[in-house]
């Protein structure tokens, strides 16, 4: 099976944005609180909104990165990244299911994300012809982002959001 990355790409961007503009209307007509005579800017939609702004970019960066990536003259995409492109999809999804059906919820929050943060950094960090892992400074400074990653993460939500934490 041959993987046209600028068609995923564009396929991606399309689901991406729609997505993202789903988010941002279920936001926008989420009930507001001015009846209890709360700040009309503490809406409750706010943050889905905001995300689904963010999503439609994020849709729109990569749908344009995906067009200007197109193999030229309509050649046949290159096979040599197959198996490493399978392979990191794959190793996404392993690593998300654990993080989110293992990790959360039987470890606290914050050192959860911290070590899955640092998996998935060390592994798009490794090279993925030769399978080589990055230095030990590398390795430590991972260590060192994960930690405020996951800790930062669990504040923003814990005293940012008001939600309670696993």
């Amino acid at each position: 099976m041959r993987l046209d990355s600028a068609f995923a790409d564009r396929v991606t961007a399309l689901v991406l944005f729609a997505l993202g503009a789903a988010t941002l209307y279920g936001g926008y007509v989420m009930d507001r609180l001015e009846v209890r005579r709360i700040h009309p800017a503490s809406i409750p939609g706010l943050v889905p909104m905001l995300l689904g702004a963010a999503l439609i970019v994020c849709a729109l960066a990569l749908a344009w990165s995906a067009r200007r990536g197109a193999a030229p003259d309509g050649a046949a995409p290159s096979t040599d990244t197959d198996n490493v492109a399978w392979g990191n999809f794959w190793a996404v999804v392993a690593w998300s299911a654990l993080y989110a059906l293992a990790a959360v919820g039987t470890l606290p929050f914050a050192p959860a994300t911290a070590v899955y943060v640092a998996g998935f950094t060390l592994w798009f960090l490794r090279d993925g012809d030769t399978g080589r892992w990055p230095s030990l400074p590398t390795i430590a400074g991972i260590a060192v982002f994960a930690a405020f990653i996951g800790w930062g993460v669990a504040a923003l939500f814990r005293y940012g959001f008001l939600v309670r934490l696993p």
